[in-house]
Order: C-alpha cells, then structure tokens, then sequence
C-alpha cells in the first residue's frame, strides 16, 4: 500500500491530539480526567489556564483548516488566538473538549482529502513562507508543545 504526504501528516495530526503519539501522552490524553475547576485554576499566575490552553489550540485547528479550504479571515484579531472563556460548569468543559476533538478530527479528514501537490501551494492570510505543508506540521507541533503545558499545569495543581 503506498502512503502519501497527506495521510502521513493527518496521523501525525491525530497522533498529536489523540494519540498515540511517540513522545508519550497526546493532548486529549493529557485532558483526561481535569475536571472544569481544574481546567479554569491558574496554579501558575502568569500563565494561561488548561481551559484557555484548549480554546486557544481548538481555533488554531480551525483556522488551518480554513486556510486549507481557502476561507481564512484576513485578519486574527486576539480573540480569535485566545477565545474568552464562557461558562465554566463541567457541562462547559466537557463540551470544550468535545469540541477541540471534532475540529482535530475534521482537520484530519480535510487533510486526507488534499492531494499532495497542494502541500506546496501558500496558504491564504499567511505570508509565502507558510506553506500548507509547513502549516499543518506546524499544527501538530503546536498541539503537541500544548500538551507539555497542560501537563505542566495539571503537575502545579497537584497538592
């Protein structure tokens, strides 16, 4: 059976949100078991909550898979980045990270229906050196360097 780039790159994009990913825990994996206060707490002050982690990686999941379909938006304003935090019942959390499994799930299906020559091809609103190719290895990286954070953070919740 011969494997192209694209269906490469979309296990490498499930292995980095749902596993198993080589390093160790995936991120969905990492996000089993936080609870909706823990997900909210700041047990280090400066930095981002679990919950806006998984906002924030959830709409840049999104927003390559709407370069890859060429509906980009011209311009990320900040709370496209980092989405504010609605509710926080574990009903919120749970549909948070529901919600953060379907939109890596549907990257990787718009992913394997790119054919490979389209890796090459700029991406809109991105600048020519972010090519598809490039963004969507950088889409798994960046759920991945995520991961290591929730599992930081859930490391400083602990008593």
């Amino acid at each position: 059976m011969v494997t192209t780039e694209t269906q490469r790159i979309a296990d490498q994009l499930g292995r980095a949100a749902r596993g198993p990913a080589w390093h160790g825990p995936s991120l969905l994996e990492t996000l089993a078991g936080v609870t909706a206060s823990d997900a909210a707490a700041r047990p280090v002050p400066a930095a981002h909550s679990i919950w806006e982690i998984v906002a924030h990686v959830t709409a840049w999941l999104e927003i390559v898979g709407m370069r890859i379909d060429g509906t980009t938006p011209a311009v990320i304003t900040a709370d496209m980045d980092w989405p504010p935090i609605g509710g926080t019942t574990e009903t919120d959390w749970r549909t948070a990270v529901s919600r953060l499994d379907r939109t890596a799930s549907a990257l990787q299906s718009a992913v394997l229906e790119l054919d490979d020559r389209r890796l090459d091809a700029d991406l809109p609103g991105v600048d020519d050196t972010w090519t598809a190719y490039a963004s969507l290895h950088g889409a798994a990286q960046h759920v991945l360097y995520h991961a290591g954070q929730v599992a930081l953070l859930r490391k400083a919740l602990q008593p």
